[in-house]
């Protein structure tokens, strides 16, 4: 299938309200089909790489990357996605095979997947220096409360965060989407109430997707009689970015000793990434390169650390 999801960029003409908004539909199925995830885990996994991936559009450099931790405690486990620049996403839960009876509201129970006995974790690589890391209790588990929590207590930015997964009787992602509304320095406090009216009257977010609706009208429901622009509009996948070779120098980190067992023990290991289930074999040639790369690697700090000596 295509993988392929819109995200649009709007900003409120006078500058103060800037609307990050995705279909992410596509990207969903596609972790749904790699992870073989249940309803709940659709439900739950997909707001996740949904967030993740708008949090991505919003960082500035080439080689920037943010990750999202959810550990809240529940049965799904630890949740680990990962976003570039572009929004393109990959992620992964403990436990993507659980299963719940729907909630008090009939709908998928996340916050019981999830929990809320936690924290959410989220950490933007620059590309440049010691990455941020931030963090905020739990509210929820529903995700979207525990975004939105997360901007207005760690990084002190008012925001509404919006996250939405809709799935067919046979499981798979009818609709998926989300976005994320903040307000801008110096934004007027009167418009704010406005857009809280016009988000409140909306029909659900996945609903308007699975109908058809498009983006911009999303947009113009939200902003309703406010006047805004949709400055950038883009498209990002599901898309994992895991290698043999990369798994090779995670080997080659262990140290030779390490390696010097793997490879005695005669038999090839294999490694499976944990974001699309890709597997990657060693057999002991591989591991014996492996072994010898080690051992340079070591000699060649060794030899690093006695010229910082001798200055």
């Amino acid at each position: 299938m295509d993988n392929k999801c819109r995200v649009i960029t709007a900003l409120s003409k006078d500058g103060g309200f800037r609307l990050l908004l995705v279909d992410s539909t596509n990207a969903v199925e596609k972790m749904r089909q790699l992870h073989i995830t249940s309803k709940t885990m659709t439900a739950a996994l997909g707001r996740s790489i949904t967030a993740c991936a708008i949090m991505g559009k919003m960082l500035k450099s080439e080689k920037s990357s943010v990750t999202l931790r959810i550990d809240g405690g529940g049965p799904a486990g630890r949740i680990v996605c990962v976003a570039d620049c572009e929004g393109n996403v990959r992620g992964c839960a403990d436990n993507p095979d659980v299963e719940l009876e729907p909630n008090d509201q009939g709908k998928l129970d996340v916050g019981g997947a999830v929990g809320n006995n936690g924290s959410i974790y989220i950490v933007k690589d620059l590309g440049f220096g010691e990455p941020y890391v931030g963090y905020s209790p739990i509210v929820s588990g529903e995700i979207a409360e525990d975004i939105t929590e997360y901007y207005t207590v760690s990084e002190q930015t008012p925001s509404v965060c919006a996250l939405g997964v809709r799935v067919f009787p046979d499981g798979s992602c009818k609709a998926a989407g989300g976005y994320i509304l903040q307000l801008m320095p110096d934004a007027n406090e009167f418009i704010t109430p406005i857009l809280q009216a016009n988000i409140d009257y909306m029909p659900s977010l996945s609903q308007l997707i699975a109908d058809g609706t498009s983006l911009e009208e999303i947009a113009g429901m939200i902003f309703g009689l406010v006047e805004f622009n949709i400055l950038e509009e883009g498209e990002f996948e599901y898309r994992c970015t895991c290698g043999k070779e990369k798994y090779a120098k995670a080997l080659v980190g262990l140290g030779s000793d390490e390696l010097r067992n793997m490879r005695d023990e005669g038999q090839p290991i294999e490694i499976v990434c944990q974001f699309c289930n890709t597997k990657y074999e060693f057999n002991t040639e591989e591991l014996d390169e492996l072994y010898q790369r080690a051992i340079a690697r070591a000699e060649a700090a060794a030899a690093a650390a006695e010229d910082e000596e001798e200055e």
